[in-house]
């Protein structure tokens, strides 16, 4: 793998969610040519894991782009093979510890601090200053790209 600078990518990232791409885009687009991927390609893959998963609220976009890249980086394509299949686990489930370790959760609704019963729509919110200035997600961005370039160098280490 192509050496990075830390900073400047987590940078980038946070850049990304600030003009409008969702937490998982940003996180992923962040590194996604590390492995040869387009920008185009990168934001397509990870658009609907934005909003937890479709705005469904459930686990937190940031996450599953650590979890992607985590399969880029530690592949498991034969279904048999033990071995690469419990690496990439061991390694998505450090990411996701140091992520609640901080967090307390992985899950979007519990992020936000939305009430459990209310009704969200597929439709995003309108990306405004106000918008900037009430969400978190500029944090959670922030962190999840800072794990994922420990992961990305090796600095994660599989149980």
């Amino acid at each position: 793998m192509q050496q990075f600078d830390t900073e400047e990518r987590v940078s980038r990232a946070i850049n990304y969610f600030n003009d409008g791409y969702n937490c998982a885009q940003s996180v992923f687009m962040a590194y996604a040519d590390l492995f040869g991927l387009s920008s185009e390609l990168a934001k397509s893959i990870s658009s609907s894991f934005g909003g937890g998963i479709g705005r469904l609220r459930e686990t937190c976009g940031t996450v599953s782009a650590m979890a992607m890249l985590s399969g880029l980086k530690y592949p498991s394509s034969d279904p048999q093979n033990q071995v690469t299949k419990t690496k990439n686990y061991s390694i998505t489930r450090i990411m996701a510890k140091e992520f609640t370790d901080k967090y307390e959760t992985l899950k979007c609704r519990d992020l936000l601090k939305l009430p459990a019963n209310k009704k969200e729509s597929a439709t995003p919110s309108e990306r405004t200053p106000e918008y900037y200035a009430k969400r978190p997600c500029a944090r959670f961005v922030e962190h999840a790209a800072r794990i994922t370039a420990k992961m990305l160098k090796e600095e994660i280490k599989p149980e």
